[in-house]
């Protein structure tokens, strides 16, 4: 049998320019989920004393609130001296970051990145962790962006990062093991990792429960950060 090149050629042609089209269109959704913002319009909220921080280590967002303020204790529900190695107490600040379990625990850099960990957290269901850290002040080695929400937008970030957290039968959070760095503690957490619930997902959601703005795609950092916006005037 006789194989026609020129339907063999046109063949190769359409399926080429398919894949390039797919790969078009689905790079200017992410680029219009990034642009766009969750919000519009005015905003309106009053009586906005109370800071949330964003932090951006370039792949990962996390959420930073002091310890304690005069409408929330972190003292009161978790352990803070247990949180790293560190034997210093005079720390201020709490950063709150979740993922996926593998890949926190066992990626501390880039270059220690494998792709069997970073195929499974994308493709599969897996457990997840919450990255805990503590600070004496605000990093100021990392990006952050800071915004003021009112006491009943900061209540319900706190109660979406309690709820995060996977706890044992007498209600205490699960301490998996020492993170990284002296200052940073693993613990269990609840839900499951994928590429459509991803760690900056979880920071856009915790995010949206204080009113504040986010990208209608929140699955980058650098997004979250460039809408991060107060919802107070």
């Amino acid at each position: 049998m006789r194989v026609n090149n020129n339907s063999v050629r046109q063949g190769l042609f359409f399926c080429g320019r398919f894949f390039f089209s797919f790969v078009f269109s689905s790079l200017a959704l992410l680029a219009i989920g990034v642009l766009i913002p969750k919000k519009w319009g005015n905003y309106s909220q009053k009586h906005c004393n109370l800071n949330i921080c964003i932090s951006n280590t370039g792949i990962h967002s996390n959420i930073i609130v002091p310890i304690k303020n005069h409408v929330f204790d972190w003292y009161q529900n978790i352990l803070i001296d247990k949180i790293g190695r560190d034997t210093i107490n005079n720390y201020n600040y709490l950063s709150f970051g979740w993922g996926d379990r593998d890949f926190y625990m066992s990626t501390p850099s880039i270059t220690d990145l494998k792709l069997s960990t970073t195929f499974k957290a994308l493709f599969l269901p897996t457990p997840s962790v919450m990255d805990v850290k503590v600070y004496q002040s605000i990093p100021n080695y990392l990006e952050v962006k800071c915004i003021k929400v009112n006491q009943t937008d900061y209540l319900r970030l706190m109660e979406f990062i309690q709820a995060s957290f996977k706890v044992d039968a007498k209600g205490s959070k699960i301490r998996l093991g020492d993170g990284h760095t002296k200052n940073t503690g693993f613990y269990a957490a609840n839900g499951s990792y994928s590429i459509l619930k991803t760690c900056n997902s979880w920071t856009a959601e915790g995010l949206r429960k204080a009113n504040a703005n986010t990208p209608l795609w929140d699955g980058l950092s650098f997004a979250i950060m460039w809408h991060l916006r107060s919802s107070c005037d």
